[in-house]
């Protein structure tokens, strides 16, 4: 019923001021701008990789304005795709959810998912070119204590196959959980994981907002680029690099700041990565 995660919707004060970083560090394009009545909210959108990221400000009283009043600058929403809005709307309408429907999309609030913290918004897929610097979004991160009943409660919502699911653990950054591959031979999956570690960023983020969307996740063949742009603009990167490895090839995974993207951070991985920890590290593509 969902094919991939498509895009990230953000809550910001300021559109133009989000739209920098995405423009300059991962070279995304602006597409256009409208506004979206039920959220309260003006909506500028930008491609960026084969999906969009949707920045939306206040535009009077609403729920953009509560939730940037909440939290600040944040990532508001899970965007993902299906072949047919119709039939997703129809199923979800069958388990009693009758989620707004506007331009085109369903927005789930969290009284639609019936999931503290996660918001979604559905659009129907579509086949595009990739612009800019990234390939593809593959991934948001919710942060729960309860990674099994969210789980749950996500495979009813939308029909997942939890037999594609993998369990994560990182020791590194002190966290575990699941992540909800939509199909087996995809990365696109919502990321569900409960920060362990105490004092990590992950875990006072999570301690200070609750259970919530977290960050996002991209695949891209430009890494070094994209890392090279932020360092020079000054932007906060975190890089994952064996030592060992030559200058000229890829680091495995950055991290982008959340100040660098308009208030949410972003990580990258090189192509076939992320499948060294999600379930199939054969597809790993070896360096040469």
């Amino acid at each position: 019923m969902l094919t991939r995660v498509d895009r990230i919707q953000l809550a910001v004060p300021d559109a133009e001021a989000a739209a920098q970083g995405w423009i300059g560090l991962l070279g995304a394009e602006k597409a256009g701008s409208d506004r979206l009545q039920g959220l309260g909210a003006r909506r500028m959108l930008l491609r960026a990789g084969n999906g969009w990221v949707e920045l939306l400000t206040p535009d009077g009283t609403g729920k953009i304005a509560d939730a940037v009043a909440a939290r600040g600058p944040h990532l508001y929403a899970a965007g993902v795709a299906t072949p047919d809005i119709a039939a997703l709307r129809r199923h979800l309408e069958a388990r009693g959810v009758s989620a707004p429907f506007e331009a085109g999309q369903l927005h789930l609030d969290v009284a639609d998912t019936g999931i503290a913290g996660l918001r979604v918004v559905a659009s129907e897929d579509q086949a595009l070119d990739a612009v800019g610097d990234i390939d593809f979004f593959y991934e948001a991160t919710l942060l729960s204590k309860d990674t099994g009943g969210v789980t749950r409660a996500l495979n009813a919502l939308f029909g997942l196959n939890d037999s594609y699911y993998t369990e994560i653990v990182s020791e590194l950054f002190g966290y575990r959980g699941t992540l909800t591959l939509f199909d087996e031979d995809r990365l696109d999956r919502l990321e569900v994981i409960d920060p362990v570690k105490e004092g990590t960023t992950m875990e006072r983020y999570f301690r200070k907002f609750g259970q919530c969307l977290y960050m996002a996740f991209a695949e891209t063949r430009d890494i070094n680029l994209i890392a090279a742009r932020a360092a020079a603009a000054g932007a906060g990167v975190t890089i994952d690099r064996p030592a060992e490895r030559p200058a000229h090839l890829p680091a495995d995974q950055i991290w982008l700041h959340p100040k660098a993207l308009g208030g949410m951070m972003l990580g990258l991985s090189r192509p076939s990565m992320a499948w060294s920890w999600s379930g199939r590290p054969e597809r790993v593509e070896a360096l040469v």
